[in-house]
């Protein structure tokens, strides 16, 4: 019986990786297996009494199998048995097993926190980022792009603080050196591409950079040289980039800014290309930006009337075209019938790979909705606007630790 039941769960974890458990079949990637490991042997162990024992898959088919299946699929096989943890652990199959958004970084009462996308389970991965508290005994989390998170560190709330950037699926890290504007650093934002794992950015625009002889800079760090370069501005107009709001758009290797003054500044990782898009007209002064499935999405939910949530997209990138794409009544959303004294809602994300938003009420509920099936899935009880987060297992550039 132990045998036959042993056998029954690695058919069905084989199953569910071909994609035949839910008709689901994930990409296809075409890719060398020759830098995989020696991995364990996986064939079914059978007893004295059967007959016939169940074929085992090759190693290599089976590699090729599971690096295509979703890195949460690949944490429930590793409880199969111990050869399968070893298999699902060996990190050339985790680094091409294919990553989509996993769930959100947030802070609350106790401090940082990391709320799976489903609401259930423990975290996918440690928030307390052990790892970083080693050395240090404050870490703010400031940007999450791609897999990384851009930290502020220090060992005293009153002394110097570092920029860190750090994977927290596989532990590295790297130090980043003084930005070199003239007192604290500025607020800097992260871009970095999984599809370009050798490299990331960060992006820290001179705070009241532009002034009336318009001298501001950006000062750009590169993992490739480890130094930050200072750049002139080549913006045309004046944008007023919010340093303190938390929403950015890393996109085809520029960094989207949102300003206070109804447009976005843009910059490539080089410095060489400087843009400013004008924002819709009838979208207010200050918003929020995301990116899903290769586009530019802005939003803004009015909270003094009725609750409306509006979603404009970038139809077209190099003429700045927007289109108001979706308008939500956010309090149909939530199940309630009006809005309270003091009551706030924000929509504070949006799904990379699909049609799905994020909304919190910012005290007893958080909640995604599925734009094209129209359905509501309430991720907690509590308020949370989180930074999304996407496992990343590529090794990370110029990692210090």
């Amino acid at each position: 019986d132990a045998a036959r039941r042993r056998r029954r769960w690695r058919r069905r974890a084989w199953l569910y990786a071909a994609g035949s458990a839910d008709g689901d079949r994930p990409p296809r990637r075409r890719r060398s297996v020759s830098s995989t490991p020696l991995l364990p042997d996986i064939a079914p162990v059978a007893s004295k009494q059967e007959q016939q024992p169940a074929p085992s898959l090759p190693e290599g088919a089976l590699v090729e199998i599971l690096s295509r299946v979703p890195y949460r699929s690949l944490c429930r096989f590793k409880c199969v048995s111990k050869p399968w943890l070893a298999l699902c652990s060996a990190p050339d199959i985790r680094k091409r097993s294919p990553q989509t958004l996993s769930g959100f970084f947030y802070y609350h009462d106790d401090g940082l926190n990391f709320r799976n996308l489903n609401g259930r389970g423990p975290p996918l991965v440690d928030p307390s980022l052990s790892f970083l508290r080693e050395r240090y005994c404050h870490i703010f989390v400031k940007h999450a792009c791609g897999g990384l998170l851009l930290c502020c560190c220090s060992n005293n709330l009153l002394g110097e603080a570092y920029y860190v950037v750090c994977n927290p699926a596989t532990e590295e890290w790297t130090v980043l050196p003084p930005v070199g504007f003239p007192g604290p650093d500025p607020i800097a934002f992260l871009g970095f591409d999984p599809a370009v794992p050798s490299r990331f950015v960060v992006f820290a625009p001179q705070p009241n950079m532009f002034g009336v002889d318009r001298s501001g800079q950006v000062a750009i760090y590169s993992s490739e040289t480890g130094r930050w370069t200072h750049v002139q501005s080549k913006w045309t107009r004046e944008p007023l980039v919010d340093h303190g709001r938390d929403t950015h758009v890393f996109l085809n290797g520029t960094i989207h800014l949102p300003s206070i003054d109804n447009i976005m500044a843009t910059i490539d990782v080089e410095g060489e290309v400087w843009r400013e898009i004008q924002m819709p007209n009838d979208l207010p002064n200050i918003c929020d930006v995301g990116q899903s499935q290769g586009r530019l999405y802005a939003w803004k939910t009015d909270n003094f009337y009725d609750c409306q949530l509006y979603i404009w997209v970038l139809e077209d990138y190099d003429t700045g075209k927007w289109t108001l794409k979706h308008t939500f009544k956010v309090l149909e959303l939530f199940g309630r019938n009006c809005r309270k004294h003091g009551d706030s809602y924000a929509m504070f994300a949006i799904h990379p790979d699909c049609n799905m938003i994020f909304l919190t009420d910012k005290k007893n509920m958080t909640l995604s909705y599925d734009m094209d099936n129209q359905k509501v899935h309430v991720i907690c009880t509590e308020g949370m606007n989180g930074l999304p987060y996407t496992p990343c297992f590529a090794e990370l550039p110029s990692a210090g630790h």
